[in-house]
């Protein structure tokens, strides 16, 4: 039990410390997990360990349930399906040595629960809730086609993936509104533009371990400078990469110059993709800037 515990905390650990936050996310299916059984929210940490393994996994929605609780609903956990534990506290009563009294002693236990989307044949109401359409922005759903990259859309996740060569999006209607979703999207084409056979970004020992955090920023740029050009109200995507961020660019004075020009350089080759760049010329100004 409390290695299974301790495993969760690592796991939130190295996901702050990879500059990643799991409960800051621009698009809505970040509802508190629940119990569907019981249609109890869970409480506390565990609120954590089920948003991150949500999201990991890629489930649509935040419901889970016991293996018995899947069963008394008439379904039933799905074979090979792998559980996210959860923590809760017991009370023991335990003897006072040398008197007649008991004390009540906290005992921490755990259990393991399933989301829905792990499960078959179970019998729950369906969510009735009703969803504003998600109104599409033309010149954006343009640009981005145009682009031609391979983009897949579907759980709870957005990244690009260097060795599938794709980008993985929400679908739109996740998303809290569509400057959420179209900047999102953006973010990712900006890592897209940097694989090794395209602009093929890389910052070796200059960076060290700050590439990473350096890439995130070059991505917000790019998108920011993109979000502009098609009128697209700019929001902060990675608020959670600010302290990374700040760390870099005071560690090199010319690391703004060139994420900048990273950035106009990505946007420009993206919208060369586009059509709306005629040629592919690059700038004196441009690289003096890098």
């Amino acid at each position: 039990m409390n290695e299974k515990h301790h495993a969760i905390t690592e796991k939130l650990i190295a996901e702050l410390e990879r500059g990643c936050a799991p409960w800051v996310r621009p698009w809505a299916n970040t509802a508190l997990p629940r119990n569907v059984a019981t249609k109890r929210s869970y409480r506390g940490a565990n609120i954590v360990g089920l948003w991150m393994s949500q999201m990991f996994s890629g489930y649509p929605s935040a419901d889970w349930l016991s293996f018995r609780q899947a069963l008394s609903l008439g379904g039933h956990v799905r074979k090979g399906e792998h559980g996210t534990p959860i923590f809760f506290y017991t009370v023991k009563e335990k003897d006072e040595e040398g008197t007649d009294r008991a004390r009540r002693v906290p005992v921490l236990r755990s259990y393991t629960v399933f989301n829905v989307a792990q499960c078959e044949e179970l019998e729950i109401a369906d969510d009735q809730s009703v969803k504003e359409p998600f109104e599409r922005l033309a010149d954006a759903e343009s640009f981005i086609a145009e682009i031609g990259a391979t983009v897949r859309y579907g759980g709870d996740r957005a990244y690009y993936s260097p060795s599938q060569d794709e980008i993985v999006l929400p679908p739109r209607e996740s998303f809290v509104a569509p400057e959420h979703f179209y900047g999102t999207a953006l973010h990712e084409l900006a890592h897209h533009s940097g694989a090794k056979h395209r602009l093929a970004r890389e910052f070796g020992k200059r960076f060290g371990d700050q590439a990473y955090a350096f890439e995130e920023l070059i991505a917000e740029l790019t998108s920011a400078y993109l979000c502009a050009e098609l009128n697209i109200p700019g929001i902060l995507r990675h608020p959670e990469y600010l302290a990374s961020w700040v760390q870099v660019l005071r560690g090199d004075v010319r690391a703004l110059l060139t994420a900048g020009a990273r950035a106009s350089e990505a946007a420009d080759y993206l919208a060369r993709l586009a059509g709306r760049r005629e040629s592919e010329s690059c700038d004196e100004e441009m690289n003096e800037a890098a």
